[in-house]
């Protein structure tokens, strides 16, 4: 149904170096960068993910209440690696990993936000 989703960041390098941690336990890797945007997909595909540098000052670049973009996790130990990657490089927890048996008995899935404020969710299922 989706080609592929953008998001603004406020420091592009910070993004990068956060979302390159945070994915890369969920098979994801940078597949392109220019000077105000990277790109992210799986090895040797197109991206499915796009970060854009928005340098204005005060501009909230997070959706509010209720968006959140959830990436697939190959196991739980992947969901473990992402959240620990993404708070060892900026993010901030919004749900450690574990089951969340209202979702499904095998859903399990952890939280956080990135730098800017984006909630971001790793489920295996």
């Amino acid at each position: 149904m989706l080609s592929h989703i953008s998001l603004g960041v406020s420091d592009l390098d910070r993004a990068q170096a956060f979302y390159d941690a945070a994915l890369a336990p969920l098979g994801v890797v940078r597949v392109w960068r220019f000077d105000d945007a990277v790109g992210y997909g799986l090895p040797g595909g197109q991206d499915k993910l796009a970060l854009f540098l928005h340098a204005a000052s005060g501009e909230r670049l997070a959706a509010g209440p209720g968006f959140h973009l959830c990436f697939a996790a190959s196991s739980q130990e992947s969901v473990a690696a992402f959240h620990a990657a993404a708070l060892e490089h900026g993010g901030a927890d919004e749900g450690a990993p574990g089951l969340r048996p209202h979702y499904g008995p095998t859903y399990y899935a952890a939280f956080v936000r990135d730098p800017d404020g984006h909630k971001l969710e790793a489920k295996h299922a």
